[in-house]
């Protein structure tokens, strides 16, 4: 019998073995990854073009190009998408993120031949038609306008403005005149330049038959298909961060302060990174962190308080984000600086070390255990310019940091000189 008053033993894995996809080259030049696991009769294809916010020539375009590929194709109106998709049970999403669009198509096997119909047209037929880019737009700004009124979203925008500067992509915000400047135009203008078979890769994951193959050859793989076929510049922007140290954005009915805290952080490519995510993990980033323990359980300032690196081409922001009420905005502010010297100055103990190691180290197994988990594993690899060594990587960053290691990283990369303070909420007196 399972004795239930006794912890079961914690055992660390030896190794993190992570199945690498297939690789490829199809005809016409379109890589193909295929991830090829998995019991239930299901397949989910990506479709990964290079170019996105980095390249466009005005605010939303990519966004809306990629958006308006399901409202109507040359042989398919919208409606008649949504229902053939409904119809087969397949879900299809669209996505997009600096430099890449994605189109991703979840599919039953036994109705593939009729769902990739349906995404072939999406991908090489689109219309872009006005009436259905008129709505979307509507809904958008709709959505956009609730969201400006949000204490978070402006504090948000607020802190990678005051990071990037205004001519940055990444600090270039959107304005409501933003999307009255979207057209049929703009969007078909951005098409043509960038889904093209020389821009595509294809992800291909779940249970992958010989019959699956064979039609993504046929219909992505055969001809070439797009029409300007030239890739994508490298664009290299510099981040123009600004002097003032608090920047606060009224909002004089809010009942909460949004308090975010950042500062430009280390790439994914960076040595340290990965030793880095564990101080950054144990400072903020999981509910048992130093930030959670202090600010939420003990002084009550917050119901969530959190720590992450938001990863963005050449540089990432480390972020810091809560709500608090408005009188607790300068003691939630002064106790993360108190966990930054604390970091900086005293050694985590073994204990505390050692939970946090546990949960990455779990969390690091459980994010690869499944086909489209695999296969977003290894889209981030790929989209982020990482080696395939980069799980074996992680693992061994994880098991291998040392308390020692912990405080030196701090002393680096947690600097409250260049930590910016963005507040938005109600003016206090």
């Amino acid at each position: 019998m399972l004795n239930r008053n006794i912890q079961p033993e914690i055992v660390e894995p030896k190794q993190l073995t992570v199945q690498r996809p297939e690789r490829i080259r199809l005809p016409n030049g379109v890589s193909l990854n295929v991830l090829n696991t998995g019991d239930n009769e299901v397949v989910r294809i990506d479709l990964i073009m290079e170019g996105g916010r980095w390249q466009q020539t005005q605010p939303l375009q990519s966004l809306f190009t990629n958006r308006m590929l399901r409202e109507g194709t040359r042989r398919y109106t919208a409606a008649e998408i949504a229902e053939k998709l409904d119809y087969y049970g397949a879900w299809l999403e669209l996505s997009g993120a600096s430099e890449h669009t994605y189109i991703t198509l979840y599919s039953l096997n036994k109705y593939l031949p009729e769902t990739l119909d349906v995404l072939e047209s999406i991908v090489k037929e689109p219309t872009f038609p006005e009436k259905e880019l008129e709505v979307i737009l509507n809904n958008n700004i709709r959505q956009f306008l609730v969201n400006t009124s949000k204490v978070d979203f402006r504090a948000h925008r607020g802190l990678v403005k005051a990071l990037y500067g205004e001519q940055h992509p990444c600090g270039r915000l959107v304005q409501e005149e933003d999307y009255h400047r979207i057209t049929p135009s703009v969007l078909r203008a951005f098409y043509r330049r960038f889904y093209h078979s020389e821009n595509c890769s294809i992800y291909l994951s779940g249970k992958v038959t010989d019959d699956c193959l064979r039609r993504i050859e046929a219909l992505f793989g055969k001809e070439p298909f797009g029409t300007d076929f030239r890739r994508p510049e490298q664009k290299s922007y510099m981040p123009v961060t600004v002097p003032e140290k608090r920047i606060f954005i009224e909002h004089p009915d809010a009942l909460q302060s949004a308090v975010r805290m950042g500062m430009p952080s280390l790439s994914c490519t960076h040595p340290d990174y990965l030793k880095t995510r564990v101080l950054v993990t144990l400072f903020g980033g999981y509910f048992g962190s130093r930030l959670m323990s202090n600010i939420r359980e003990e002084k009550g300032y917050t119901y969530s308080i959190s720590a992450g690196i938001m990863s963005y081409p050449q540089q990432s922001i480390l972020v810091i984000g809560a709500e608090t009420t408005n009188e607790c905005v300068e003691p939630l502010i002064a106790e993360v600086y108190h966990e930054i010297d604390r970091l900086q100055n005293e050694l985590v103990s073994d204990e505390e070390l050692g939970v946090v190691k546990n949960y990455m180290l779990g969390d690091m197994c459980r994010g690869y255990e499944s086909a489209f988990s695999l296969a977003d594993a290894w889209i981030f690899v790929y989209a982020s310019g990482l080696q395939d060594t980069y799980f074996a990587d992680a693992l061994k960053a994880v098991k291998e940091v040392t308390a020692q290691e912990i405080r030196e990283l701090a002393g680096k990369y947690l600097c409250k000189e260049r930590l910016k303070e963005v507040v938005s909420g109600k003016k206090m007196s």
